[in-house]
């Protein structure tokens, strides 16, 4: 079968970007085996076990150039990956052949492996993050001043300004990094626990020198960029670290729906818009359709790792005393596709982020439709300053309101609300009075402060734990 004749994943072909995919590739997971046997062989040299220098240099001579045709073959023979590969690796250092994974089970390297990629995923995760922060935190204080309609049950409540609705937005996906960054932070490697997690293989080698066994796991996880492994374990490290990812990763995925199902709805009311290319086609029946596609492929991608984020729990939730193999085939489907896609979800984040358009007159033409209904109570004030009755004028304002939302939704008509008011002898307010309280700026309250004190506060923190700008090419 050919390329074209074959199933493909779609986050290996649209979405997902090759830096990720790297890290859950064949030649990266070979290669951090690798890795993993010479930090294993030189924390036994070093301890006193017979491997010697000339062995951990061969080793490292061909850690990076994996023989596959040689692995695969034996594969198909012995029905083990990992043997296949200590096969493998053997062929290439001849001398080291007989050291090579000694003491060790197949987790030492296969679930180390695994704790090495959910850390530089998440590494790479979180940069792209704090891009998105960056070109928001942007976005939010060139429009801190900007009022707009703020809407509670998706009915015009108040106003709010266009920046300050960005706040949310970020708000939502600083928490995400946060606590993505605390659980990159509490990762531990499993280390060198043996095939019931009793170190009983090491034990030997060291003919029961505890502090010895101890130490090889405490060099390892030094090589490998870690502060220590787990204190405890079966056979495998928990499950539930793979379930605490997801799930976290899975809080990305509804910050990013959050922000592109509002950004779809702004679309429709068009006062904003996703970017759009100059030859972009929006619809092949209708050529003026201009829709927001990359904010719809943002909710379809979120929804797809929501739902992905159960499969470790359920997997973490089986697993049979020291361990069972049941959680292999779903683990290594579940966990990369989550990662690849809030990859894939931050690099369109990123290109829309980056390119979003505000139509400033659609935006106040809107305001200012349901200004008056909103400017009602300051009229009040106002008039009651003057002398007027409050209950009175409360009544009247309330009729006048029907009356001047009737005559839009009705007959199509403007709202004359203010008119309604003016020529109530009961206001006596004159219509210069009365417009002088329809300046939007007067009803956003600490919009523009509180989009000033966030990005001071919380985003400026982020992005300078993230120095390096990023930008993302979006797969079409």
């Amino acid at each position: 079968m050919n390329e074209k004749e074959r199933y493909l994943s779609p986050f290996s072909t649209r979405y997902a970007s090759e830096e990720m995919q790297y890290l859950f590739s064949e030649t990266h997971k070979f290669r951090t085996w690798r890795r993993l046997w010479i930090a294993l062989a030189r924390a036994e040299h070093k301890l006193g076990l017979g491997v010697t220098q000339e062995q951990i240099d061969e080793l490292e001579a061909h850690k990076d150039d994996i023989n596959f045709e040689v692995a695969e073959a034996r594969e198909r023979e012995v029905r083990h990956d990992v043997m296949s590969h200590v096969y493998a690796y053997g062929k290439q250092c001849p001398k080291a052949e007989p050291i090579i994974h000694l003491g060790a089970t197949s987790c030492y390297v296969g679930d180390n492996t695994d704790v090495l990629i959910l850390r530089d995923a998440s590494r790479l995760i979180l940069k792209k993050a704090a891009q998105v922060l960056r070109n928001l935190s942007a976005f939010s204080l060139q429009y801190k001043d900007m009022p707009a309609l703020a809407y509670t049950h998706l009915q015009p409540a108040q106003l709010t300004t266009v920046g300050k609705r960005a706040t949310l937005w970020m708000y939502e996906l600083a928490q995400d990094v946060e606590e993505l960054e605390h659980r990159v932070d509490k990762l531990l490697l499993l280390g060198s626990k043996g095939t019931t997690g009793t170190q009983a293989s090491f034990m030997e080698l060291f003919d029961g020198d505890e502090e010895k066994v101890k130490e090889l796991e405490n060099m390892i996880a030094t090589e490998m960029g870690f502060p220590g492994c787990v204190p405890v374990s079966g056979q495998t490290y928990s499950r539930k670290v793979d379930a605490y990812f997801l799930s976290t990763l899975s809080g990305f995925a509804q910050s990013a729906y959050k922000f592109a199902n509002d950004l779809r709805i702004l679309q429709s009311f068009e006062e904003m818009e996703e970017p759009f290319e100059k030859h972009q086609i929006g619809s092949s029946a209708m050529p003026y359709k201009r829709n927001p596609m990359r904010s719809e492929r943002i909710c379809a991608l979120a929804r797809y790792v929501m739902v992905d984020a159960l499969n470790p729990a359920l997997t973490s939730s089986t697993q049979w005393f020291e361990r069972t193999l049941d959680d292999s085939a779903n683990k290594r489907i579940s966990v990369a596709e989550a990662f690849l896609a809030v990859d894939a979800i931050l690099n369109i984040y990123i290109n829309v982020t980056g390119g979003l358009v505000v139509y400033d007159k659609v935006v106040r033409r809107r305001v200012m439709e349901k200004l008056p209904f909103m400017a009602t109570e300051n009229i009040m004030m106002k008039c009651v300053k003057k002398g007027g009755d409050r209950q009175q004028l409360h009544e009247a304002l309330r009729v006048h309101s029907h009356a001047a939302a009737a005559r839009v939704k009705l007959e199509g008509g403007t709202n004359d609300l203010i008119d309604r008011i003016v020529a109530d002898p009961l206001f006596s307010v004159t219509e210069e009075e009365v417009r002088a309280v329809l300046d939007p700026a007067l009803y956003t309250g600490r919009s523009a402060s509180q989009t000033e004190e966030f990005n001071r506060e919380v985003v400026a923190p982020i992005l300078a734990r993230y120095p390096e700008s990023m930008t993302a090419e979006l797969k079409v």
